[in-house]
C-alpha cells in the first residue's frame, strides 16, 4: 500500500472514532442531564396538579370579593351664581310699600361635585369646590315704613314712575327681547296694558315693556286704610292642607305675619324681627310666605342652631349632609337668606319649567315634582319625613290667626 493511501485510511479511521466518541458523550449527556430534568419537570407538574384546588374555585366570587362596592366620581357644571337682595327702609313710601331700585343680575359660578357610590346606588353627592366666573348684582328693594298706607292697584291709564337705577323698555314683555332703550329713575311713564308681571307703556316718544316691579304708583292723598284685611282676597285667609299649591301667596297681611312669628319658641327673636320679609316675598315672588317660614323654623330649630345664629342662615342652604356648617351659605341678615331661598324655591321646585317668575325669569324647574310638600321633598331633602315635619309647623302658625 502506498504511503499516501495508508494516510488517508487513518484519517478516516480517525474521523469515525471521533464521530463516535461524540454520539457517546451525547448519549450520556442526554442521559444524565436532559431526561433527568424533563422528569423532574413532569414530576413537579404532576405534583402541582396533585395539590391544587382550581375545580373547587368560583371565579366569580374571587372577583366580586375583589372589586370594591364603594366607588366616587366627580363632575363640574356651571350654574347661576344668584344674587342677593338687599332691603332698606324708605320712610317717604307708604308702609308696607315694596319697590326695586336697583336690579338683581346672576352671576355664573363653576361648581365641582363629588359622587359616591355604594353597590351601583348613590348615597352621597357634595360640593368639593365653587369658582365665580361672573359676579353677580345685588338686588335692592326699598320698604316703605310711612305714616300712611296704600293698597292701591295699578290699571290701564295710570301714570307710574321708574324706581330702580335703570329700566329696560323691551320691544317685548320678555327678559331676553330686544331693548329698545333705557330709562332713568324718576322717568314718568304712562300704562298701556297690563301682561302679568310687565306693564306696555309710553313715555318719552317710544312704546314698548317694562317690568313692573321695578314702577311705583304713589297716591299721597289716599287716606290711611286699616290694613289688617288683604285687598286681593278681602281678608280671608283659606285653611291650610297637606296638598296645597305652594306657588301662591297665603294671602295674610304684615301685621298678620308679625302675629303668627310671634311666640315663645323663638327664643333669639329671630322670627319676630324678620317677619315682615315673609310678606314681603309673597309680594314679589308669588309663594306661600307661611310655607317658607315653617321651612326655617324647622330646619334652625326656631333661630337657634349654630348656622342660623352665626351664618344668618335659617334654612342651611347650601349644606350637605357630610359637612353641613362649612358648606351653608353665609348672609350678613337674616333678610337675605328668607329672599334667597324664596327664589330657590320659585325657581327650582314649585313652577312648571317656562312659568313667568319673577323679574322677567322663567322657572327653570330642575327639581319640580309638582307645587306641595310631597313635590318638594323628592328633591329638597333627604329626610323622607321632611315634608310631614314642615306641615306639623304651617298648621301651628296658621291656627294663631
Amino acid at each position: 500500500m502506498k504511503a499516501k493511501d495508508k494516510r488517508r485510511k487513518y484519517i478516516n479511521l480517525a474521523i469515525f472514532l471521533a464521530s463516535i466518541t461524540i454520539i457517546l458523550i451525547g448519549i450520556v449527556f442526554y442521559d444524565h442531564y436532559l431526561k433527568t430534568n424533563e422528569v423532574l419537570a413532569k414530576s413537579e407538574e404532576i405534583e402541582e396538579v396533585k395539590i391544587s384546588n382550581a375545580s373547587k374555585i368560583n371565579i366569580d366570587e374571587i372577583i366580586a370579593n375583589n372589586i370594591s362596592d364603594e366607588q366616587e366620581e366627580y363632575y363640574t357644571e356651571e350654574i347661576d351664581l344668584e344674587y342677593i337682595t338687599k332691603y332698606q327702609n324708605n320712610p317717604e313710601l307708604p308702609k308696607g310699600m315694596v319697590q326695586v331700585i336697583q336690579e338683581g343680575r346672576n352671576g355664573k359660578q363653576v361648581i365641582t361635585r363629588k359622587k359616591s357610590y355604594e353597590n351601583g346606588e348613590l348615597k352621597e353627592e357634595q360640593q368639593v369646590s365653587s369658582k365665580i366666573t361672573k359676579a353677580s348684582v345685588n338686588k335692592i328693594v326699598e320698604v316703605g315704613t310711612g305714616k300712611y298706607k296704600s293698597s292701591y292697584k295699578v290699571k290701564v291709564g295710570d301714570m307710574v314712575y321708574v324706581t330702580s337705577d335703570r329700566l329696560g323698555v323691551m320691544l317685548e314683555p320678555n327678559e331676553d327681547a330686544e331693548k329698545l332703550r333705557t330709562l332713568d329713575r324718576d322717568t314718568e311713564l304712562k300704562v298701556l296694558g297690563i301682561n302679568n308681571n310687565w306693564y306696555r307703556i309710553s313715555a318719552v316718544g317710544i312704546t314698548g315693556y317694562v317690568k313692573s316691579e321695578n314702577t311705583t304708583y304713589i297716591n299721597k292723598n289716599e287716606p290711611e286704610q286699616d290694613n289688617t284685611s288683604n285687598s286681593s282676597n278681602g281678608g280671608k285667609v283659606t285653611a291650610p292642607s297637606f296638598d296645597m299649591a305652594l306657588n301662591r301667596p297665603s294671602g295674610l297681611t304684615l301685621e298678620q305675619f308679625k302675629k303668627i312669628l310671634t311666640d315663645s319658641q323663638d327664643t333669639n327673636k329671630v322670627f319676630a324681627n324678620n317677619a315682615e320679609y315673609f310678606y314681603y316675598i309673597e309680594r314679589q315672588y308669588n309663594i306661600n310666605g307661611v310655607f317658607v317660614a315653617a321651612v326655617g323654623i324647622h330646619e334652625s330649630a326656631w333661630g337657634t342652631s349654630k348656622i342660623a345664629n352665626q351664618k344668618h342662615n335659617l334654612f342651611g342652604y347650601g349644606a350637605y349632609d357630610s359637612n353641613p356648617y362649612n358648606g351653608a351659605y353665609q348672609f350678613s341678615d337674616y333678610s337675605e337668606s328668607i329672599d334667597l331661598i324664596a327664589r330657590v324655591f320659585v325657581k327650582y321646585y314649585i313652577n312648571p319649567k317656562g312659568t313667568s317668575i319673577y323679574g322677567g325669569e322663567k322657572a327653570v324647574a330642575t327639581y319640580y315634582n309638582g307645587p306641595t310638600l310631597t313635590g318638594i321633598n323628592k328633591k329638597y331633602a333627604t329626610d323622607k319625613n321632611w315634608s310631614n315635619a314642615v306641615y306639623k309647623h304651617i298648621k301651628y302658625l296658621y291656627n294663631k290667626l
